[in-house]
């Protein structure tokens, strides 16, 4: 029996891939000697994060990105599993980008990061093409921190809004923000209607830690607004409407991925026709019980539906 194809992706996620190492030490850091740990390996990038968990809200999504050549049928293989539409380019030069993750004792992430593949992401691996037939455009932040991978998203991103279709992004990396320079990143972004920051990015873009402020300062520059801000919940915004949810209590095991679960859950009962309020209860839970399972991707024992109702 020949298998059914895929559903034609309403969506196309554009970001990096990663291979996630997550180092959970038994206790503190001892500098120059040794500390037990739990180590494992695996999949992560936080567009490809995104990618599966919208995939897994039962969203038809691809994800456009760039591996080590030698890694790219595995990876390929990996999106698929997830119910993602692959649509990778191989680096001959370049190995597919690598994270490690330190967690601490209460399940918060320090990163050490190497790019790889992600940085040599170009206008030939996102042709204008695979724009048909797209309702939503959602980036990455990581594919906006380097000049080359940075022209040819922002190429996309244009067509993409010339054409009608809804162009999202996440900052995703408060660090790299710093270092580009936050009003910079606001430019390459113009093109996008709805921004998802964490509290730190939302800080760095605005600069102001007022709450209102930062709303303010964000809704003059996109539709919409979508701030998580951790244990606290989240809130969007748009000119005429702020909206808060706090987040559920949970016992929290990792937040690696936990931004990305948000986003998919928020994004998935967008395209669903829900409104704001639902959209960003229905993210909160998501991120919320993401914390409890390690890695950033769903897995067959997550607490979380396949697919919420009409989502």
């Amino acid at each position: 029996m020949t298998a059914s194809a895929p559903p034609r992706p309403r969506m196309l996620v554009v970001g990096d891939v990663m291979t996630d190492v997550i180092v959970r030490p038994d206790g503190p850091l001892v500098v120059g000697s040794d500390r037990r740990a739990k180590i494992g390996l695996y999949p992560g990038g936080s567009g490809c994060n995104q990618a599966a968990w919208l995939a897994h809200f039962g969203i038809p999504v691809a994800f456009a990105g760039r591996v080590g050549r030698r890694d790219l049928a595995e990876q390929e293989q990996a999106l698929r599993d997830a119910g993602v539409v692959p649509v990778l380019s191989a680096d001959d030069e370049r190995t597919t980008g690598m994270l490690i993750v330190i967690l601490s004792e209460d399940g918060e992430r320090s990163f050490l990061t190497d790019r790889g593949a992600n940085d040599g992401l170009s206008a030939e691996d996102l042709p204008f093409s695979m724009l048909n037939q797209i309702d939503l455009v959602h980036v990455s932040g990581y594919s906006l921190f380097t000049p080359g991978p940075r022209a040819a998203v922002m190429a996309l991103m244009a067509v993409a809004r010339a054409r009608g279709i809804t162009v999202t992004v996440d900052p995703a990396s408060v660090g790299f923000l710093e270092e580009v320079g936050p009003s910079n990143f606001l430019g390459w972004t113009s093109d996008a209607s709805i921004i998802f920051p964490n509290a730190e990015e939302a800080l760095c873009l605005t600069g102001t830690r007022n709450t209102a402020e930062q709303i303010r300062f964000l809704t003059a520059r996109y539709d919409l607004a979508v701030i998580k801000r951790g244990a606290e919940g989240a809130e969007a915004a748009n000119l005429s409407v702020r909206l808060k949810a706090p987040a559920p209590k949970v016992e929290v095991a990792d937040t690696t991925g936990a931004g990305d679960a948000f986003l998919a859950g928020f994004l998935a009962a967008h395209l669903a026709g829900k409104g704001i309020d639902a959209c960003l209860h229905r993210g909160v839970e998501a991120g919320a019980r993401a914390t409890t399972v390690l890695g950033g991707r769903p897995t067959a024992g997550d607490p979380l539906p396949r697919v919420w109702g009409e989502v």
